[in-house]
């Protein structure tokens, strides 16, 4: 039986040279089925926003989503670490409201740790959450609240804004994040940015130099059509399976194969 773990342990992974897994969920029967898979890192992603609730865009999540979904998560026992995102608005309006919701979403909720998107306009919210223990995951690059500054879900640090993402990798570091997701940059940037900070970066379409990978569960199970990005790699085809089974079962009730003594009681 493996054990639970930390941000420690996650700190001894990088300086060991051990890749970070990590994946999102969001119900309790995905993360037992990815906890038991040995996963490091599960992220309640607001990427249930779109994958999960339909939404075109992540902005809609609102912390009571966000808290459904980690308690969900946490009621599944991980041994991974389990880190909440905060949902747009949550955290953007002063250190006070940050440092309110991210405790609720550790109190509440049940999440290990937060993740807050940002750079240096962030830095002082992480630092303040930081200080009152609670672990902060950062995020840079493409950063999806950002959706409507950043004109659609584009790649970035490209050309000149390439000295931005790594002035937010140091803001980000420097302020306390304990690691930080790197977001559709180039893979020489984001290896750039992984040999100079001392804490873990997580990459999500950052190539292969980062210290461990993200991705979405349906992503990777081939259950989301909304989009398909370049970095994502379908591990599965589960679409066709579900609706296979499906059909099964809509003609066996109509031809009225289902359910049989089998199924019923005496």
């Amino acid at each position: 039986m493996r054990k639970k773990i930390t941000i420690p342990d996650l700190l001894n992974m990088m300086r060991e040279g051990h890749k970070i897994s990590m994946l999102t969920s969001y119900d309790f029967p995905f993360t037992r089925i990815m906890d038991a898979a040995g996963v490091d890192v599960i992220l309640v992603g607001d990427s249930a926003g779109v994958v999960f609730a339909g939404h075109d865009t992540t902005l809609p999540v609102t912390m009571e989503d966000m808290l459904y979904h980690t308690r969900a998560v946490v009621r599944a026992l991980p041994k991974a670490l389990v880190v909440a995102d905060m949902p747009f608005m949550s955290y953007q309006t002063g250190i006070e409201e940050a440092c309110r919701n991210c405790g609720r979403m550790i109190k509440d909720g049940g999440a290990e740790a937060v993740k807050i998107e940002g750079g240096t306009n962030m830095a002082p919210v992480i630092r303040a959450v930081s200080s009152i223990d609670i672990p902060v995951m950062a995020h840079i690059g493409l950063t999806p609240q950002s959706f409507h500054r950043m004109g659609g879900y584009k790649v970035q640090g490209r050309k000149d804004q390439a000295e931005k993402i790594i002035e937010d990798a140091r803001a980000v570091e420097a302020a306390g994040a304990f690691a930080v997701v790197l977001e559709a940059i180039p893979a020489k940037l984001a290896a750039q940015i992984t040999a100079e900070l001392s804490i873990p970066t997580i990459g999500i379409g950052a190539g292969p130099s980062c210290d461990g990978q993200v991705l979405v569960i349906h992503d990777i199970l081939g259950l989301c059509e909304k989009y398909s990005p370049k970095f994502v790699k379908h591990y599965a085809e589960l679409g066709p399976i579900i609706d296979d089974a499906v059909k099964q079962y809509v003609h066996e009730v109509r031809e009225g194969h289902f359910p049989t003594e089998d199924h019923s009681f005496n």
